[in-house]
């Protein structure tokens, strides 16, 4: 099975729900023209129409390409291994949710997202360190995000993301976490001084990093 027969069944099976990443990353995205990489069955496109932002996706999967053209968006199928068809600072915002850990070469993806993005790149990933991973590997069990109904290929956590993005160039101006019972009974004090073991996944607002002479 390849990639985009694993989406096309993904997304043929039903679609997705307003969850923490979503939320976030509309709270991050002032307005302006957005790219969203991995753009699934859209709901991330509706929100932002719902709000007058003008929304472009692309995705690997044909069937999430129909989905989103259905409901009068336009999207593209997209081997996200491939450059984006876009120039340079084509967008004022990209959006990457859930989708670089289902790449191989996710700097490279993360790369072209930053060269046509032209203030922000928002990335989303599940933090496969978690507290709740490590006692699943330590009981003998495979964490959840390791299952191969996930798809996921590329393992990310706190000091990967951010190094990552050093990598190309970017700047982590803005990170969300979300945590397990009880630490999100006090919200984002529970993630704040080890995210690396209590954040589920982060949602991080990269920008061009700063030039210093």
């Amino acid at each position: 099975m390849t990639v985009a027969d694993f989406e096309n069944t993904r997304w043929g099976a039903g679609q997705q729900s307003l969850e923490f990443r979503h939320r976030t990353a509309l709270g991050m995205i002032p307005g302006g023209t957005v790219l969203d990489l991995g753009c699934g069955d859209g709901l991330l496109l509706e929100r932002l129409r719902e709000r007058g932002i003008v929304g472009t996706g692309l995705d690997v999967s044909d069937e999430a390409v129909r989905i989103c053209r259905e409901k009068g968006f336009t999207a593209d199928v997209q081997a996200l291994s491939d450059p984006l068809p876009y120039a340079d600072a084509s967008f004022d915002t990209v959006v990457l949710l859930d989708v670089l850990e289902h790449v191989y070469d996710p700097t490279s993806l993360l790369r072209e997202a930053s060269r046509v993005a032209r203030e922000r790149v928002i990335v989303s990933v599940p933090n496969f360190s978690s507290l709740p991973a490590r006692l699943q590997a330590l009981l003998g069990r495979v964490p959840e995000n390791n299952r191969p109904n996930k798809g996921h290929v590329y393992w990310f956590n706190y000091p990967v993301l951010k190094q990552m993005a050093t990598a190309v160039g970017l700047d982590m101006s803005r990170l969300e976490t979300n945590t397990f019972f009880p630490l999100s009974l006090i919200g984002r004090a529970g993630t704040r001084l080890c995210p690396n073991l209590t954040a589920l996944s982060f949602v991080a607002e990269l920008r061009a990093a700063r030039q210093t002479s």
